[in-house]
């Protein structure tokens, strides 16, 4: 299994063309046999959950068989071509997903992979759909964990995504080793508040958290 997250970014006067493709490349994602599982996906400012959308970068993650598929959808398709067209920049990182843990839109996206973690960075993605009544207490509570995270041991860095504002939500993260992110997870007292807090009161509908060995990054939209 390999897992590609693209991102792209439009200049401020083709925005338009970026909501554009968010309608009509749904179709052809839909009728592409190669891909399992597919999200159009919308950034944040900041690098995590984040409330403020930024316009200019949108991104993709889709689940592939082979590395081969991966390459032909980037060659010759019509989403790779329109990117081409209208972005400045594009970059991706292909991962291969060692552990996953609940589901997303329904689904388990990455399988149910038990991988032994390779020494090395590894990448971690954390989404969740947030229940309409709970979307306050989880806006107030992102910025001291974003600010948390980004000065933890091993953190790099961070990139907010997500299929719709303010209640579908997703962080995806680079991080030097596994013990690095277990210590942030588990072990910082601030965070592991926030984690009680969102099992007691119950914040999310549906969530995912998986990690990944990273195989490929091209670009300088991501830093790995």
């Amino acid at each position: 299994m390999l897992v590609s997250i693209t991102l792209v970014r439009y200049s401020k006067a083709l925005v338009p063309f970026a909501f554009i493709a968010m309608a009509i490349h749904r179709l052809p994602l839909y009728f592409n046999s190669k891909i399992s599982f597919w999200k159009l996906l919308g950034c944040g400012k900041n690098g995590t959950f984040d409330i403020n959308p930024d316009f200019q970068q949108w991104g993709l993650l889709a689940v592939w068989q082979t590395k081969a598929d991966f390459d032909e959808f980037q060659e010759k398709s019509l989403i790779a071509k329109w990117w081409r067209i209208f972005c400045f920049d594009q970059s991706y990182i292909l991962l291969e997903p060692t552990s996953s843990h609940g589901k997303w839109s329904g689904k388990e996206p990455f399988g149910n992979p038990k991988i032994r973690q390779a020494k090395g960075r590894l990448a971690v993605l954390t989404r969740a759909t947030i229940r309409p009544n709970k979307l306050k207490n989880f806006w107030r509570n992102v910025p001291p964990v974003a600010s948390i995270m980004g000065k933890s041991k091993g953190f790099i860095t961070s990139i907010g995504i997500g299929e719709a504002p303010f209640f579908m939500q997703a962080t995806f993260s680079i991080w030097e080793t596994v013990d690095d992110v277990v210590k942030f997870a588990y072990k910082d007292e601030e965070h592991a508040k926030v984690v009680k807090l969102t099992r007691d009161e119950g914040w999310y509908s549906e969530e995912l958290f998986a990690r990944f060995i990273i195989l490929e990054t091209h670009g300088k939209l991501i830093k790995a």
